[in-house]
C-alpha cells in the first residue's frame, strides 16, 4: 500500500457556514466481497476540497394550492427502534416521533429553541437552581386525557426512573419536579444546569400520557400515546409505522394529510427508485453516489442541511455489563492501551477518505463539536496529526505484532460499507488489520448497547447544545457511554460546562474535554453527514433541520399547476 501525503499535526477544521453481531445477510456479505475488490487495495486520493453548499431546509406551503388530506409516504433508510422517548436511540425513531409526540420545545431553521408545547422559555432563578416552565392549557393527548403541568411532571419523572431510560443523564441533577396549577412546571436542581432547554427539544421533552404510562408501563413503545398532529395506527416489523391524523390535535386546521406511512427501505437505489415512480413522496439519506443526479431530475428537489452530529467509531474499553453500567476490565490492548488507540487514529486521513469516498459531500470530523456551534473552539477544532509512520511506531513502542487486528461492526448499508472498505485499506499503511462486519442497523444499535463489540462504526445526529453531544457518550455511565468510558477529569470538565451559562467559558471547558478524548480515542471521531432528504415535487411543507430529523407534521399534497422551491 502507498503511504498518504502527511498533513500537518493538529490541523485545524477548515471551517464551512451550511446533523452482538448477529447472523450476516446474504446481500450484505456480497456488497462487502463486491467493495473489497474495488477498494481494498487501492490508495485512498485525496481530493479537492469540498465546495461550500447552500442549506435548503425546507418546502414552503405558502402559495401553494394545498390538497386536503391524502395519505403521504416517507422511505426510511433503516428501521427505528422502540418508540418510546424514554428509551430509544435511533434517530429514525425521531423521524416517526416527531409527527407524534412533541415537546416542549423545539429548534427552527437557525438552530434556535422555540416553545412547542411550552408557552416560553424556561424562567430560571438567580441561583440557577429553579427553573419553571410555563405550558400550554389547551392540548388534549390523543387518548383524551388533559395535557398539563401533572402531565409533564409525569414524563420527566418516568424518564428519571425508569429502568432503561437514556434521558436521565440529559436531564442533569435533578432534586425534585412538581406542578404549580395547571400550566407551570417548577424544576428544582441540586447544582445549577444550562442544557435542560435544549434537551427538551429532543426526546426527553417529548410529552406522554399518563394514563398510557401507568396502564402499559415499559410496553408504551408498542402503541404510544402522545400530544401531536397525528397518532399511531400500527406498526409492521421490518415493513412500515403507519400514523393518521389526529381530530383532538389543538392545531388541526394547520394539518393535512390523512396519514403519513413510514416504509423501511434500506437499499438507498430503491429508495431513490420508488421515489421516481411515485410509490414514495419523501426518502431520507439519499446516497452521496445518487444526489448529483437526483438535482437535475424533474419532479424531484432535495432538502439539503449541515449536521450537528457526526459518524464515528467506538472502541469498547470497559463495556462489560451493558451501558450505562460501571465500566469492567477488557484485557485486550488495543482497550488497554491509549497509545494503540492513538495509532488507529493517526493513521485516518479523514479529509482523503471523506472526499472520495462521499464525493465531497460530507465533512471530515474530528470531534463532536461542529464548526458551525457557537461553543467550538480551537482546541475542538483541533484534528489528530494523519502520520501512518508514527503510528507503526506507536505499535511497535507498545509491543504488539503488526498488522494488529481489529473487527470493526457497521450498519450494512452500501455507503457504510464503502466507508468501511475504505477505512479498512487507509489503517492498514499504519499498521493495523482491520476486518469489516456488516449487521443490521436495528441489530448494531442492541450491540453497542449490551458492549458485544471490539469496535463499531456508528453516528450521532447531533444536538444544539454540547452537552447532548458529549455527557451521555463520554461521561462515566453516561446513557450513551458505549464504549465503558472512564475518565474523571473528563467527567469534571463535561459537569462544570453545564453549569455554566457563559457560551465562551463553556466553549473552553469542552474543548479542553475533547483534548482528553482525544488523547484517550475511546470514540474516534471521523466524519460530519450532509442530511440529504429527496423529495416528490407534489408535496410541500417538508422540512430538515441541523438536527437531522425530517419533519412532517405540516406537510401536503399540492396541485399540479403548483411550483415549490427546491
Amino acid at each position: 500500500m502507498q503511504q498518504h501525503p502527511q498533513h500537518p499535526q493538529q490541523r485545524p477544521m477548515h471551517r464551512r457556514r451550511h446533523g452482538r453481531a448477529a447472523g450476516l445477510l446474504t446481500a450484505a456479505t456480497l456488497a462487502l466481497t463486491a467493495l473489497t475488490a474495488l477498494t481494498a487495495c487501492q490508495p485512498v486520493q485525496p481530493l479537492p476540497a469540498a465546495p461550500v453548499r447552500d442549506d435548503v431546509t425546507s418546502v414552503p406551503l405558502t402559495g401553494a394550492a394545498i390538497r386536503e388530506g391524502g395519505d403521504l409516504v416517507m422511505a426510511l433508510s433503516a428501521e427505528p427502534d422502540r418508540l418510546d422517548p424514554t428509551t430509544s436511540s435511533s434517530l429514525y425513531t425521531r423521524y416517526v416521533m416527531q409527527t407524534m409526540c412533541q415537546k416542549l420545545y423545539d429548534i427552527d431553521a437557525e438552530g434556535e429553541l422555540v416553545p412547542q408545547l411550552a408557552t416560553a422559555l424556561p424562567e430560571i432563578s438567580e441561583d440557577g437552581l429553579t427553573v419553571t416552565i410555563p405550558v400550554r392549557t389547551d392540548a388534549v393527548f390523543a387518548d383524551g386525557e388533559p395535557f398539563d403541568a401533572e402531565a409533564v411532571r409525569a414524563t420527566l419523572e418516568r424518564h428519571l426512573t425508569l429502568e432503561g431510560s437514556t434521558r436521565k443523564s440529559e436531564l442533569g441533577p435533578i432534586s425534585a419536579i412538581r406542578a404549580v396549577g395547571a400550566d407551570r412546571v417548577r424544576i428544582s436542581y441540586e447544582k445549577p444546569f444550562a442544557p435542560l432547554a435544549a434537551a427538551l427539544a429532543d426526546r426527553a421533552g417529548m410529552m406522554l400520557s399518563p394514563k398510557a404510562i401507568a396502564e402499559q408501563g415499559a410496553d408504551f413503545g408498542s402503541s404510544p400515546v402522545c400530544v401531536g398532529p397525528f397518532k399511531f395506527v400500527d406498526r409492521v416489523p421490518q415493513t412500515s409505522i403507519t400514523v393518521e391524523r389526529d381530530p383532538l390535535y389543538y392545531d388541526a386546521d394547520d394539518v393535512h394529510l390523512d396519514t403519513i406511512t413510514y416504509r423501511i427501505i434500506t437499499d438507498a437505489n430503491i429508495r431513490a427508485a420508488n421515489l421516481r415512480s411515485g410509490d414514495v413522496q419523501v426518502a431520507d439519506t439519499i446516497s452521496p453516489q445518487d444526489i448529483d443526479a437526483l438535482l437535475q431530475e424533474e419532479g424531484v428537489g432535495v432538502l439539503q442541511v449541515g449536521s450537528l452530529g457526526y459518524q464515528g467509531l467506538t472502541v469498547n474499553v470497559g463495556n462489560t455489563a451493558g451501558v450505562g453500567e460501571p465500566p469492567g476490565t477488557i484485557d485486550t490492548p488495543l482497550a488497554q492501551e491509549r497509545a494503540i488507540r492513538m495509532a488507529l487514529s493517526m493513521s485516518i486521513d479523514r479529509e482523503a477518505l471523506v472526499n472520495t469516498v462521499f464525493n465531497s459531500w460530507f465533512e471530515p470530523a474530528c470531534s463532536p463539536i461542529s464548526p458551525d456551534s457557537p461553543y467550538a473552539s480551537a482546541l475542538s477544532e483541533a484534528c489528530p496529526p494523519y502520520d501512518p509512520e508514527g503510528a507503526r511506531k506507536l505499535l511497535a513502542d507498545a509491543g504488539v505484532e503488526t498488522p494488529y487486528p481489529i473487527e470493526m461492526q457497521v450498519t450494512n448499508t452500501p455507503d457504510t460499507l464503502r466507508y468501511g472498505q475504505a477505512l479498512q485499506a487507509a489503517v492498514a499503511d499504519g499498521g493495523f488489520d482491520l476486518t469489516v462486519v456488516p449487521v443490521e442497523y436495528s441489530t448494531l444499535l442492541d450491540v453497542q448497547s449490551q458492549g458485544d463489540f471490539e469496535a463499531l462504526q456508528l453516528g450521532w445526529s447531533g444536538r444544539i447544545d454540547p452537552h447532548g453531544n458529549m455527557f451521555n457518550f463520554l461521561s462515566t455511565g453516561g446513557g450513551n457511554n458505549y464504549s465503558g468510558y472512564s475518565n474523571p477529569a473528563v467527567d469534571e470538565l463535561l459537569t462544570g460546562a453545564a453549569q455554566i451559562n457563559d457560551v465562551g467559558e463553556r466553549a473552553a471547558l469542552y474543548g479542553r474535554a475533547v483534548e482528553l478524548v482525544q488523547q484517550d480515542n475511546p470514540l474516534i471521531y471521523l466524519y460530519r453527514q450532509r442530511s440529504l432528504t429527496a423529495y416528490s415535487t407534489d408535496i410541500a411543507g417538508v422540512e430538515t433541520f441541523a438536527d437531522g430529523v425530517v419533519h412532517l407534521s405540516n406537510a401536503a399534497f399540492i396541485e399540479p399547476s403548483s411550483e415549490s422551491e427546491n
